[in-house]
């Protein structure tokens, strides 16, 4: 729902706070967004040049998520679980932020992207999670100092805005592939390989705005039938690059191998304090 997140949630344009009336949001200066009948919010202003994952992307990473094959990222999140405002950055389905929001039963959820698909699945993901519509790379709708966790989970990332709507005492999370990460369908299929310096390259990326404060490696193997092997496939960005004849037609054992880092603001914003309450 979008009340619960609602407090922290600012204009784009002019970053005044919003109130809803119905099935829209507004501001004290008259800008109206809309919110969709799947219950996310459009935040963007219009400044979309890219769409985001497909409704075919979207439905495979559902359904593979759904079947729990990724269940030990979300095991690796739910220990960072605090009271506040918890932010999904890149929510994708909405997984992820509902693991991390039933082991904090006073948080609220906000699940940012830009994928119209994603948030439609987002919004219902978690009754206390709201779904927004908005650009990583852009300013964030979201007031400074207001989040007690950001989540990052194979998805861009913008250490300063990601520092900006942090509170001072916050943590940010970053999920990335390690080297190993699908290793078997990488070599069997084609698929993009990952860059085996990207972990350093994040941080060097973070560096500015964040101190890495611990880094654990998370490991498992996957028995996946044929169909489930194709399914992990469809929900990367490698699905637009393999042919169908090259999907893998017999059950197959994968790789699954992730790096975890949680990091904390290098210094706080003389705005950057405990962040708006709710109202």
């Amino acid at each position: 729902m979008i009340d619960g997140a609602l407090p922290y949630l600012r204009c784009p344009i002019c970053e005044q706070p919003l109130s809803r009336a119905e099935r829209s949001l507004h501001c004290p200066r008259g800008h109206n967004f809309d919110m969709a009948k799947q219950g996310y919010a459009d935040l963007s202003a219009g400044r979309l040049p890219h769409s985001g994952d497909t409704a075919e992307m979207v439905a495979d990473r559902a359904d593979f998520l759904t079947a729990g094959h990724y269940d030990f990222i979300g095991e690796a999140l739910t220990p960072y679980a605090s009271d506040g405002l918890v932010v999904d950055a890149g929510v994708g389905t909405g997984s992820y932020l509902a693991r991390v929001l039933d082991a904090a039963p006073a948080a609220a959820g906000l699940g940012l992207d830009v994928s119209k698909p994603a948030l439609r699945r987002a919004a219902r993901a978690h009754p206390r999670a709201a779904a927004v519509l908005a650009d990583l790379w852009r300013p964030l709708p979201v007031a400074d100092g207001s989040a007690g966790l950001i989540l990052n989970v194979f998805a861009p990332r913008n250490g300063a805005e990601f520092h900006r709507i942090l509170r001072a005492d916050g943590v940010l999370l970053v999920v990335t592939p390690a080297p190993d990460h699908l290793r078997e369908l990488i070599a069997a299929h084609g698929l993009i390989r990952v860059d085996p310096d990207k972990e350093a390259r994040v941080r060097e990326a973070l560096d500015e705005h964040f101190t890495a404060d611990s880094a654990k490696a998370h490991e498992r193997e996957l028995r996946l039938t044929a169909a489930e092997a194709r399914t992990l496939i469809g929900m990367t960005p490698s699905a637009r690059h393999v042919p169908v004849a090259d999907l893998p037609t017999t059950d197959v054992t994968v790789t699954a191998a992730v790096h975890v880092t949680a990091y904390h603001p290098r210094f706080s914003p003389l705005t950057q304090n405990e962040g708006p309450g709710p109202a």
